[in-house]
Parts: structure tokens; sequence; C-alpha cells
């Protein structure tokens, strides 16, 4: 009963205590900038790789501008920088939804699901339940190639999207931003243990608790995709170039969708290719997407000076929110020089919270339960336009409010957060403006 009660006033706060989000800051001049310091060779790699990550594809490669191949059957996008492209090439959600203007393109004869907007954020949909009852769990894509002009002779349908929204079995998923990834996959599992443990009986008597996602083949931590399913840039970058392209290739090598006369290429349809001119040149898109995450710097947070930044980043740290956006990890010794034991200012502990019944989606994904999602990394959300796993909402305050809820980890911090002058509150959300 107490929680019940509980959870009644936090999520009647927003009427009580409104913050304005000043909303997204300017976008920098060279938001997808390297990590300093690369070596000439590095810099080749992380060129090279935003090509890739940048370039547009199409099923067989004869669609004016879509020089890649192996689109589909099924997909939600066609370029990785579609979804990964504000404020520049590794990001977020743009201001313009892509999905709307793909789903037609070259001849294709797709319907946009109603949860697919204009100006509404990029969605990724996952059915909670199969017909017979049995998780599901998987991404369900929202287009398929048919009607296109270079995919002659297959017929197949949409999912029906308006029955399992109808039915309560879908559960929505943004992109996550990708700078300072290579960052983030250097940072030890000691180190997040460690983070774990720390501050135990302050995290305790706000009932925070948290167990780290693994990966069932060697044990250790995952920490990629928002309930941290995937352990290492590469096996990200694969899988989502098969599951939201339809590109095969040699981390994915089959096609999801295998139905007669939809299948227009060789697999895997993303390779190495042993006969080009140089070893650069060679790899493949997957090996590409990896270096350019892998070597792409972090989000650039607003200068220093603002007295209302410097006051919200204490009473930030004193409410509570630090316990799980924990600012700092460090990373280990990585090839890399660039990624060597650094600092990652990323603002999240990188393991699973129960998030209540608000935010959760039904999804089990490893040890991530229906209601666990891993602590967001705060970095960079100065520019981002749409918030929480879902894109829900564009407004900050509303993102914290929704934090909230029956059984959720958050609840103790969000009462600390309502219970803070109205001035204060403001100040947390102009610091978390200014990441």
């Amino acid at each position: 009963m107490v929680d019940k009660i509980l959870v009644a006033v936090l999520l009647a706060a927003p009427m009580i205590f409104a913050q304005t989000d000043p909303g997204p800051r300017p976008v920098p001049p060279n938001a997808s900038r390297p990590l300093p310091g690369l070596s000439p060779a590095e810099m080749a790699y992380f060129n090279e790789g935003l090509t890739r990550f940048t370039e547009v594809v199409s099923v067989t490669g004869t669609q004016p501008g879509a020089t890649g191949t192996g689109l589909g059957p099924r997909f939600n996008l066609n370029s990785c920088a579609g979804c990964h492209t504000f404020p520049g090439p590794g990001g977020s959600s743009p201001p313009v939804n892509p999905q709307i203007a793909v789903a037609t393109s070259y001849g294709a004869t797709n319907t946009v699901p109603a949860f697919i907007n204009q100006n509404g954020p990029i969605r990724v949909v996952r059915f909670v339940r199969n017909p017979d009852g049995s998780l599901d769990g998987g991404v369900h894509d929202l287009f398929v190639i048919t009607g296109r002009a270079d995919a002659a002779g297959c017929q197949i349908a949409q999912p029906d999207f308006a029955t399992a929204v109808a039915q309560n079995n879908t559960g929505f998923r943004i992109p996550t931003p990708l700078f300072g990834a290579g960052l983030m996959e250097a940072i030890t599992d000691s180190a997040i243990l460690a983070n774990k443990l720390a501050n135990a009986q302050a995290k305790a008597a706000l009932g925070i608790q948290g167990q780290e996602n693994r990966s069932a083949n060697d044990g250790t931590i995952t920490r990629f995709g928002w309930k941290a399913q995937n352990k290492s840039l590469m096996i990200f970058g694969g899988e989502a170039y098969n599951v939201e392209q339809g590109v095969t290739n040699e981390l994915f090598p089959t096609e999801r969708d295998e139905t007669p006369g939809c299948g227009f290429n060789q697999t895997p349809e993303d390779r190495t290719d042993y006969t080009a001119s140089s070893i650069l040149h060679g790899i493949s898109d997957v090996t590409g997407f990896a270096a350019f995450m892998r070597l792409l710097a972090p989000p650039q947070p607003a200068p220093p000076g603002n007295p209302s930044v410097a006051n919200g980043q204490q009473a930030f740290t004193q409410v509570g929110c630090a316990l799980c956006h924990t600012p700092v990890l460090n990373t280990g010794n990585a090839f890399e020089a660039a990624l060597r034991n650094q600092q990652v200012h990323l603002f999240s502990d990188l393991l699973l919270h129960h998030m209540g019944e608000g935010l959760a989606d039904g999804i089990e994904q490893g040890n991530a339960s229906g209601d666990e999602f891993r602590t967001a990394p705060l970095w960079g959300l100065g520019q981002r336009l749409f918030f929480l796993h879902d894109g829900r909402t564009s407004d900050l305050a509303q993102a914290i409010q929704a934090h909230a809820g029956q059984n959720s980890e958050a609840n103790g911090v969000v009462s600390g957060f309502n219970a803070l002058p109205s001035s204060t509150k403001q100040d947390i959300v102009n610091f978390l403006r200014s990441l």
C-alpha cells in the first residue's frame, strides 16, 4: 500500500513541479569527429568506416544514389546513418523521420504504421509474444521490398502491426547514440563491477540494486543496446546490418526471410573482398562500421561557467541520480592508445535496473527482464531530440518523471528530485542539457 501511494504521488508530481526543458543545444560544428590522437592508419580506418556507415543500400545496387547492395527482404531503413544521424553520423533520431520516405522508395508499396510519424522518432518494433503465447522479443521489420523496381517477383507482406498494437504486443525502441562507443567498449568488467559495489549504503537506502547483463557464451559483461544485450561493436554492427537493413554479413550470414523469389544476391551480401586493391578497401562493411564506432569521439559538452549548470550538477549527485548515472568509468589497457586507460564521462553504470510498470516493454534479453533497462548514458543529452527507450517524449522534464512507477528502482531518487526547490530542479534539467 505504501509503495502504491508513493507511486501515485510521484506520477502526480509533474503537475505540481513543472520544469522547462530548454531544448537541444546548437549542433556543434564537428559532432562526428574522431578521437584525438589517432595514428594515420587509424584515421584511414575511421574515414573508410564513416563512408560505409553513411552508404545507402538497395536490393541489388541499381537504385540511383544507393550504391550498397543487400537491402531486405525485410528492413527498417536503408543506411546506418539514416537511423544514427543527429546531430551527425553516429547520433540518434533526426527531426524528420526518414522511415516515411523509405517506405515507398524505388516503387515499394509499404504502408507506414500508425506509430511512425513524420516528426517522431525512428522506431524499431519488437513483438512481446508469438501467436501461441510463447515469448518472442525479436524485431519485426516495418517494411518489405515488395513492389521495388529492384525486387521484381518478390511478394511478401508487412506484419500486421495494427493487430499487434491493439493486443498490446509491441515494444518500441529508438536508435542509441554511438558517440564514444569505443571508450564504452574498452571499459573493463572489473571497473563496472567495482562501481556496482560502490556506495552500497546510499543505493540500498534509495532502493537501487542493478545487475549486469552477460554473454551466455564467455560470461563477460555485455553493454550495448537498450538492455545491454550486445557484447561488442562488431556484434552490434553486424546484427544491426542484418536486422535493420536486411543485409547478410560474415557475422549474421543467413537471410531472416528466405521466401522463394525474394533473395536476389549471394550470401553473405557483405563480406571481405579478397580481390581488393588494398586491405583497407577489402574490409567488410561490418568491419568498417566497427572501426568508425570504435574511433568516434564522445559528445562535446557545453563550455563550463554557467552557475545554474554547476548547481544542477551538484544537486544531480546529491539527490542520487549519479548512483546509476555514474559520471565516470575507466577503460583498461586497450590496444588503441586513444582508448587506453581513459576516463569515460558517460554518466552510466552500464547495469540493468528495474524501471517499473510504466516503462516496461515485456521484452526479455539475456539477464534483462521485461522491465529492466541499461542505465542510458547521458553524455550527448544536450543534442538529443527524443528520450527513453521508445522515444515517447521530447521533454527532458517528462522523461525524469517517467522514471517513477510501480516497482521502479528510481522511485526514491525521483521522490528526492520532486522535493527539491523548483529552481534547483530547473538547474538539474539545465545541467543535463549541458552534457
